[in-house]
């Protein structure tokens, strides 16, 4: 960057004379960098949404939002670096001190663990710690418990008696040489990929084999959360036993304190970041401010592409939608521009009718709802979709779509109301709070019909959406870790997805022209519609200086700065 430039924007963006100055200085000397991080270390990063979401436990919680505070609370043995831009994505060791030792076979992995490292309580970590952290993922019913982790040796007992899990053979402790072997049954492509997200972070052994929920579980990383109450905040504070072992892995990280407030709405909290009381909001700003806040305050926005969509998963066990013709109709009948516009315009999303978002591993264009079926949405066919609902005899029967209390999931539940009735259903929408509503409809004791709901890539592999979605081993009737939410379970097409993550291990380009056919064949079945691909708006105060988005954990909160 010219440092010119650099200089100029430091004044502009409001970070005083030290940054500009800073921007003039070329940081080649490892004593500046230091001096730098020291002059922006501390204060106190204050952040709001609508509401929290659900337990804190990280081995359960699978949503975007906690798992981005989880990647400054919690450690696994791997971690996607820290960083901004596409090196997000790649792999580094982390409670691991180097990369693991992989046997020629592709089924062995021995993790020498760092040493040296304490948990938020003070206990040192030791082999026995990961060994209990992987034998809990089982025992607390983790929703990637058989889709991520189902090929460790032992899993399969594992699944069929959680409770009393060992994982014998799969997991083995060395405290000799302060080291930990991981067996597999078949090589795993994906591996240290499921080894680097929250569900895999080492917890002390003596943590509770049950749900967390409001009660903080200790970690390794740079922060603990002080205190929570999931109707007003979350108080993030440093951990005092943290020493920074890779800036890469887990950074030390410039806030001295995380303050979350749950509450109010999206426009309360525009106007708060506006007015220097809040600064980030987690929630996008409302659509009819955007057009506002890029004239006002350009500088404040901030838009980032995601590998995630916006859908609405239908549930394939009950009535209309046990009736492939009725899934099919909706999906026809939905117009997506529409959609589009909802939820911001062109400018912040694009519309979808396929699982796999664009520019993402096994995603190739295709578009089988629409008024001209090929590459590309069109428009909708709403006299094909008239066609199969008279087929399938359902008209007339009740449905109701569950949203969260956001205003665009709201603004898409209720245009899904309009399209419905249109269909001849009675429809209704039923909204219900954020911090329960992605568990809620997973429950199958909850007899939810249609639902809005999204999804982040967890990494990048089509099985993280495809296979996470829509497998047979993510559907977990009765309970709150069901994420393939739809109830969907084709054992053809869960057979070619389990071949195609096989593949993966020797000959990923192949594997990932198997998953665009599947992609397709999902949709074939249409256990959800496809609504749009979203892009991440954030909306920042002019207190916040370095600013870096991963394609993993979105905004590195701990990676900014207040001051």
């Amino acid at each position: 960057m010219n440092t010119d430039v650099s200089a100029r924007y430091a004044f502009r963006k409001g970070w005083g004379r030290a940054a500009a100055v800073a921007a003039l200085i070329p940081a080649l000397s490892p004593a500046f960098a230091q001096a730098q991080d020291a002059a922006h270390r501390g204060g106190t990063m204050k952040i709001v949404a609508v509401a929290s979401e659900g337990t804190l436990d990280p081995q359960i919680n699978y949503t975007s939002r906690y798992w981005q505070l989880y990647a400054f609370l919690y450690d696994g043995l791997m971690s996607f670096k820290k960083v901004g831009g596409p090196e997000s994505n790649e792999l580094v060791p982390d409670l691991a001190a180097e990369m693991p030792t992989v046997s020629d076979d592709g089924k062995t992995y021995t993790f020498k663990l760092r040493k040296d490292v304490k948990f938020s309580n003070g206990k040192e970590l030791a082999p026995e710690d990961v060994v209990a952290s992987f034998q809990r993922i089982f025992k607390v019913f983790s929703p990637t418990s058989g889709s991520f982790y189902g090929g460790i040796v032992g899993a399969d007992k594992c699944l069929a008696d959680p409770a009393n899990c060992t994982l014998e053979g799969g997991v083995i402790a060395d405290d000799a040489n302060n080291a930990v072997t991981i067996n597999l049954v078949a090589p795993d492509a994906e591996f240290l990929y499921k080894l680097s997200v929250p569900h895999a972070s080492i917890l002390p052994a003596d943590a509770p084999a049950k749900d967390g929920g409001n009660t903080p579980i200790p970690g390794t990383a740079a922060y603990m959360i002080q205190s929570y109450d999931p109707n007003a905040s979350l108080v993030m504070v440093r951990n005092p036993h943290f020493k920074e072992w890779s800036k890469e892995a887990q950074p030390e990280g410039y806030p001295d304190e995380i303050v979350y407030t749950f509450g109010g709405t999206e426009e309360s909290a525009v106007n708060a970041i506006m007015n220097g009381q809040a600064d980030w909001m987690f929630d996008p700003p409302p659509g009819d401010r955007l057009a506002e806040l890029s004239v006002s305050a350009p500088d404040q926005l901030r838009v980032s592409p995601l590998a995630a969509w916006w859908y609405a998963p239908m549930n394939t066990n009950l009535a209309p939608f046990n009736d492939v013709r009725v899934r099919q109709a909706l999906n026809y009948a939905v117009d997506r521009d529409a959609l589009v516009s909802i939820f911001g315009g062109p400018a912040l999303a694009q519309p979808v009718c396929q699982v796999l978002p664009p520019d993402f591993p096994g995603h190739e264009d295709q578009c089988l709802y629409t008024l001209d079926p090929g590459t590309e949405w069109s428009a909708p066919d709403m006299d094909k979709a008239l066609q199969l609902v008279e087929e399938s005899g359902t008209k007339g029967q009740k449905v109701t779509v569950v949203t969260d209390d956001t205003a665009s999931s709201r603004g898409v539940g209720t245009y899904l109301q309009s399209v419905l009735s249109d269909l001849g259903y009675d429809a209704t929408v039923q909204t219900i709070s954020g911090d329960i509503q992605f568990t809620y409809i997973q429950n199958t004791n909850n007899n939810v019909q249609l639902s809005v709901s999204q999804w982040y890539a967890d990494y990048p592999a089509a099985s993280n959406f495809l296979n996470v979605l829509f497998g047979c081993d993510s559907f977990h009737p009765g309970t709150d870790a069901s994420v393939n939410i739809s109830g969907f379970c084709d054992a053809e097409i869960d057979a070619q997805m389990k071949a195609a993550m096989a593949l993966g291990a020797t000959d990923q380009d192949a594997a990932n022209g198997d998953w665009a056919k599947i992609d397709g064949a999902v949709m074939e079945k249409a256990p959800a519609v496809p609504l749009f691909t979203p892009k991440d708006v954030d909306l920042i105060s002019t207190r916040v200086g370095n600013y870096e988005f991963s394609n993993v954990f979105h905004w590195l909160i701990a990676n900014s700065w207040v001051q």
